[in-house]
């Protein structure tokens, strides 16, 4: 019989021996938590009689906290105190787990996974970033917007010039002449006197250059009968024409009396809708001078200029703070909150059942998840730019190694001396 007493204690040793090991090797783990055999004896057949050896009991994970390792990424967490993060391995449906591994990412369908590719779940929120509704059941996925808002196209162009009455017409300098006569050509500087740009949006926020170049071609004191000046304006490489004909297009035609004041036009002037290359859709803009346009002595100057399109403002970076709420920053320095990490917690965590990779799930010794917000009641917070190591001591796994390892020994010993006193009686009757 002390054959199986020992080869029981055997057993024991070489279970403990194998938690230990697997403690040690997963010294380097984010969230992994230490395990500890527990053995109790066997109750012997009666008063008389020794014990009959030992037997485990469990393999107990220890939930104690690890220490935390700095980060340089926001998307790393780690929560200080207690509680779990909860994720799902399917966008609906799929297997719940929890996990103390906080090294989280953005995937290719900007939904926020887990260093397992599980989907992390958030509670939904209002504006304020109040949650607007609580348990595992209100939980969902969360994927960042790439924009933000309701883009507008562009319709209006407001400006207002000074015009230099000094500026010479393009169309007598000397590079035109006969062989070459005059032309407009927005690739030419010789023929516009000067230029401005725009940006413009089309019906989905797109961004385009509006550049408006302006040409002297009348002047007074050259002996011409007004001060007038055409202005041409291209929408990418598109030219819009200010008439009718748009086949070519035509320039707005701008005149101004002795005193510099703009006499036309005399009201702000829709340009034909062209299609740049690169737009969702065409544009038709109108532009307005204003009153306050004047040819002037001066140089050249632009006082005002605005539209009134909208872009779409592009997803610039994305935050979580201590309680776990996810805030999407735009590139129009808008924020829109995403949603509240949630955060589980177990009256048993030591029954959850361990599925590799630092994830748990639910069992009957483990009770049903308490779901919350981080840094209420009793759940932990988040702290971002860090991640929780494995609560592995090295030197106390080491010194429990040896401990493991002399008591396999004993019972191997144990074993030889039942043997050698067996020997002996056999011995004995030869």
């Amino acid at each position: 019989m002390s054959f199986y007493t020992s080869l029981s204690g055997l057993r024991g040793a070489q279970t403990d021996l194998s938690t230990i090991s697997n403690n040690i090797a997963n010294v380097g783990s984010i969230g992994f938590k230490r395990s500890r055999t527990q053995f109790g004896d066997i109750m012997p057949a009666s008063a008389t009689t020794a014990g009959q050896g030992t037997r485990l009991k469990g393999i107990e994970q220890q939930f104690t906290q690890g220490g935390f390792e700095t980060s340089s990424r926001d998307l790393d967490l780690a929560i200080s105190g207690t509680g779990f993060f909860v994720t799902r391995d399917a966008l609906t449906g799929g297997t719940t787990y929890f996990s103390r591994n906080g090294s989280l990412s953005i995937d290719s369908q900007r939904y926020m996974v887990d260093s397992n590719g599980g989907y992390v779940q958030v509670l939904p929120v209002d504006a304020e970033g109040n949650v607007t509704a609580s348990g595992l059941a209100a939980s969902r996925n969360i994927q960042l917007p790439l924009t933000s808002g309701t883009p507008r196209a562009t319709t209006l162009v407001n400006l207002a010039v000074n015009l230099p009455s000094t500026a010479d017409k393009p169309a007598l300098r000397a590079v035109y002449g006969p062989a070459t006569p005059y032309t407009f050509d927005r690739l030419d500087p010789n023929s516009y006197n000067y230029s401005q740009q725009q940006q413009v949006y089309d019906a989905e926020g797109n961004a385009q250059s509006a550049t408006l170049y302006f040409v002297r071609t009348g002047s007074t004191a050259a002996g011409d009968a007004a001060d007038t000046w055409d202005v041409h304006m291209f929408v990418g490489n598109e030219e819009a024409s200010a008439t009718a004909t748009t086949t070519p297009p035509q320039p707005l035609q701008m005149s101004f009396d002795a005193t510099g004041t703009m006499t036309a036009p005399a009201a702000p002037v829709g340009f034909s809708s062209v299609f740049p290359s690169g737009a969702a859709a065409p544009l038709a803009i109108t532009l307005d001078f204003g009153t306050a346009t004047k040819q002037a002595p001066g140089a050249f100057a632009v006082s005002a200029i605005d539209q009134d399109g909208i872009a779409s403002s592009k997803l610039s970076d994305v935050s979580i703070g201590e309680d776990g709420l996810v805030t999407a920053s735009f590139t129009d320095g808008t924020t829109q909150a995403l949603g509240k990490l949630l955060v589980a917690n177990f009256s048993n965590p030591s029954g959850l059942r361990q599925r590799g990779d630092g994830r748990w799930t639910i069992t009957g010794n483990s009770g049903d998840a308490m779901v919350g917000e981080a840094g209420s009641d009793a759940f932990g917070r988040i702290q971002t730019g860090a991640l929780e190591r494995a609560n592995v001591d090295i030197t106390e796994e080491l010194v429990a190694l040896i401990a493991a390892q002399r008591n396999f020994q004993a019972n191997a010993k144990a074993i030889e001396t039942a043997n050698s006193m067996d020997q002996s009686i056999i011995n004995l009757r030869s």
